[in-house]
Parts: C-alpha cells; sequence; structure tokens
C-alpha cells in the first residue's frame, strides 16, 4: 500500500528530473581545440606595465624573474598583479630551464605548443633560444608542420604528436605514450606533459591579453603552414594510474606529484595562486574550474572540485547546469559570458572581443586576469591528471550522466 501511494511522487520527482537530463544528453561538449588557426589580437588588451609606474615590489619582481637582466613583456603584462607573478613564473621557470629534459627536446615542445595555440610571444621568444641550442630554421619550421613531416628522428615525432594530443585531446593516446615511456623514465614523463601543459596555459593567457613580442625580436609565427592537427579520437578515461601516487594520506593528484618532488613544488603555487591568493569570487572560480574540467573530460578534476575541494554547491552551484553550459536556463548574462569564456579558452585558445567586453562591463583589469588564469590554469591541470592517469577518489561524484 506504501508503495502505491509513493508511485505518484516518484513519478513527479522522475518527471522534474527529465528537462534537466534531456538538457544535459542534447548539450555537446564543445568543438576540441585544434580545428582553426587561433586568432591572433592586433592590440594589447592589458597592455605591459609601464616601468614609471612600477613600485618597489614590482622592481624586486622584475629582479627575480626576468631573464638575462631582461624583463619580457609577459613578465610586465603579469606585473599588473603581483600576486599573480608569485604564483605562475616559479613553475614557467622550472620548465623553461630546470626540467630533467634535454634543451633540444624541451624546446620543441614549447615550440610546438605555441604554434598549436596561435601564440605569438612564445614562439617568437623561444625560436633564438632554439636556435642557440642547435635547433636550425629548417627544424624550426618543421615543427609548425608537425610530427608527420619527413626529417624527424622517431622519437622526436613521437614528442611533437604528444604535444598534438595533449592540446587537442587533453589526454596521450596509449600508443604514444608508451613510445614515450620506453625512453623516459617517470620525471622525464611529468616533464614532457608538464611542459606542454604550462605553455599551453601561458599561451592561453598571451593571447586573451594579447602580450606583444618584445622589442627588438624578430621571429614570428609561420603564415604560410597550414594548421593542421591530425591526432586520434580522445581514447577512453584510463582506468589505472600510468604513474602510480606515493603511499600515504593525501588526495591522489598530490601523492602523484609527490613522486617528484623537483616538480611539484613550484606547480603547486600556480593551483595555490588561483583558489587561496586570487580575489575572484568562489562561486565564479568554481563555475571556470568545473566547466573546464568537463570540457576536458578530467573526471578527476571535476569530482574534487564539485566535492571538498572546491565545494561547488557550497556557493550554490549545480553541476549538472554546469555540464549543460552556457546555454543552459537559469544563468544570468553575466555567468552565461563566464561560462562562454571557459568555453572560448579551451576551443579557440583565446577570448573572444565579444565575451571579453561582457566581462570587462563588471570586472576590471585584475578580475580580467584572475577569470583567464584560472580557466588556463585548470585546463593545464585537466590535462596533466588525464595523461599521468590520476584516478577518481572512492566515493567521489562523477560526471553527471544523462
Amino acid at each position: 500500500m506504501r508503495v502505491t501511494k509513493s508511485l505518484p511522487l516518484l513519478l513527479a520527482s522522475v518527471a522534474c528530473l527529465l528537462p534537466a537530463l534531456a538538457s544535459l544528453s542534447a548539450q555537446a561538449l564543445p568543438d576540441r581545440p585544434g580545428g582553426t588557426r587561433p586568432v591572433q589580437l592586433t592590440k594589447s588588451r592589458i597592455p605591459p606595465l609601464p616601468e614609471t609606474q612600477w613600485t618597489d615590489v614590482h622592481r624586486q619582481l622584475a629582479a627575480k624573474f626576468s631573464r638575462d637582466g631582461r624583463t619580457g613583456n609577459d613578465l610586465r603584462t603579469l606585473l599588473h598583479v603581483p600576486e599573480m607573478v608569485e604564483g605562475l613564473m616559479p613553475f614557467n621557470i622550472y620548465v623553461s630551464g630546470e626540467s630533467s629534459l634535454s634543451p633540444r627536446h624541451r624546446e620543441i615542445l614549447i615550440l610546438r605548443t605555441a604554434w598549436l595555440c596561435g601564440n605569438q610571444y612564445v614562439w617568437s621568444s623561444h625560436v633564438a633560444l632554439a636556435n642557440r641550442l642547435g635547433l636550425t630554421a629548417g627544424e624550426i619550421r618543421q615543427v609548425a608542420q608537425g610530427p608527420d613531416t619527413p626529417g624527424w628522428e622517431p622519437f622526436e615525432a613521437t614528442l611533437l604528436r604528444m604535444a598534438d594530443e595533449l592540446y587537442r585531446n587533453s589526454s596521450v593516446s596509449d600508443a604514444t605514450w608508451k613510445q614515450l615511456a620506453a625512453r623516459y623514465d617517470v620525471d622525464h614523463l611529468m616533464d614532457a606533459v608538464m611542459t606542454v601543459a604550462d605553455f599551453t596555459t601561458l599561451s592561453i593567457i598571451y593571447n586573451s591579453m594579447g602580450v606583444p613580442p618584445d622589442e627588438g625580436v624578430v621571429d614570428r609565427l609561420p603564415a604560410d603552414i597550414p594548421y593542421r592537427v591530425a591526432v586520434p579520437e580522445r581514447e577512453p578515461p584510463l582506468g589505472a594510474a600510468r604513474i602510480e601516487p606515493v603511499e600515504g594520506s593525501g588526495i591522489a593528484i598530490t601523492r602523484t606529484f609527490a613522486r617528484y618532488p623537483k616538480l611539484a613544488e613550484p606547480r603547486s603555487r600556480n593551483s595555490n595562486y588561483v583558489n587561496q591568493r586570487s580575489k575572484l569570487l568562489p562561486r565564479y572560480r568554481e563555475m571556470l574550474i568545473l566547466r573546464t574540467g568537463w570540457n576536458c573530460q578530467s573526471e578527476y578534476e571535476w569530482a574534487q572540485h564539485v566535492g571538498s575541494v572546491g565545494r561547488a554547491r557550497d556557493y550554490g552551484l549545480d553541476p549538472v547546469r554546469i555540464a549543460e553550459g552556457p546555454t543552459a536556463p537559469g544563468w544570468d548574462p553575466f555567468e552565461a559570458a563566464l561560462l562562454q569564456a571557459a568555453d572560448e579558452l579551451y576551443r579557440d585558445a583565446i577570448l573572444s572581443d565579444r565575451t571579453w567586453t561582457t566581462l570587462a562591463a563588471r570586472f576590471d583589469a585584475t578580475m580580467m586576469m584572475n577569470a583567464i588564469v584560472t580557466a588556463s590554469n585548470y585546463r593545464m591541470v585537466s590535462m596533466a591528471l588525464n595523461a599521468l592517469g590520476v584516478q577518481i577518489e572512492p566515493g567521489n561524484e562523477r560526471f553527471p550522466k544523462p
């Protein structure tokens, strides 16, 4: 008798859920990155901070993080938010010159990532360095042409292929990983993944802010090479870790990076800035992080930010609606634009003029920078989690299912 009375209530509950589930089922993920050549701005949206406006704090940061005594436009732009410099630059310095990778392999990955993202600043500033390391003009051109270009040594072609897969699929195929692991140990594997992931993040940030090439640097992305990113379809999520986490307490991502403390310490500063020092409202932060995790299909990231790390529901967020995206009913225009920003940064490697204008009507320059850095940083995190095979914690909430 109780079952009979409960049946109408059950049916009513199911009926209420059907619109949301149907919407989620119909909601396609954004197109994957790499379908079209990223747009390049002709004018800075956030110009490099003039030296006449530097405080003692700015001068100290410039002295700490400048390269060869020269403060580039990348650092000059980030100086608008000094705490952001402290968050982003240590890992960039590590990836650019202190990792286990050979200088040649490092520059091949950095240049390929800059080409994939269409970032003029990274490309222009690293071509000269690559030349000093022995890469010829022809080899640098081949980096833009991609892994299938005749002339690459097989392992270096595999490195380029890994960069393409990470950019387009936010993951690395089993075949490519096995080829890398045949020569690379754990440290090298993690450094290779994080080199592409970090320079994807930086390229998206620099694209969206409009960081111009440094004065006197003449190299530019080769415009005559067709933009083509040919990779296999994204494979199903890994059912086991590729890099086993260390034993002990703590969540899996922390224990995975603990395998390589030299990388883990500077990398942690990126996420610490986003989660602890950025002035972005927690609700907006978690919207950007969750939408980026969904776009990259990084279930571990999703689970942590729905759950105990991000606590999305504490800020009034419904994870299903974030998965549905910016066109889902119920978002106000600003929050819809915020989700649209996450989609554009993922798919296009740059924020469109329209979305920039919408967000800038409410956000000042610091908040615009924080929003871009939040989504871009968690693109890096998602790529790493997927490629390294970090496994979801027991009992954590998985992606919503139609």
